[in-house]
């Protein structure tokens, strides 16, 4: 019997893999996105093309992955996004851990977030300063 695929489901595994909040992927997907739309989406089980396309960009995983979803493809659509470190065969030595990776580019990205957002509150501080002046 075939498993259904639930895609919705399966973002909700990637974006946990990758630990990555409901509302950080929210904020990544724009302004009209929000945890509970987040929240409401992962229990969709089909997601329309265009939403998955960003989802996949955000996330930096296939949309394959979204649409195909069992264990041994999930492993496997990671291991081959990068590259040359990615090993098949029954006895593979895996030098690395590919969703480690995943995770120091999502780091990377948060710390730009906040580091942005102190700018933000800084330049808010100066023109407040310069309002009451």
């Amino acid at each position: 019997m075939e498993q259904k695929i639930h895609q919705g489901r399966n973002v909700k595994r990637f974006r946990e893999m990758l630990g990555i909040k409901q509302e950080a992927l929210a904020y990544d997907l724009g302004e009209d996105w929000n945890q509970k739309k987040i929240s409401i989406l992962e229990q969709k089980d089909v997601i329309e093309d265009n939403l998955l396309r960003q989802i996949s960009n955000s996330l930096k995983i296939p949309v394959e992955a979204f649409q195909n979803f069992n264990e041994e493809q999930a492993i496997n659509v990671i291991a081959n996004t990068f590259g040359d470190n990615a090993c098949v065969g029954k006895n593979p030595t895996i030098n690395f851990n590919p969703i480690e990776e995943v995770k120091k580019l999502h780091e990377e990205k948060i710390a730009l977030f906040e580091r942005m957002l102190k700018e933000k509150d800084e330049m808010l501080a100066k023109l407040e300063k310069l309002i009451i002046k």
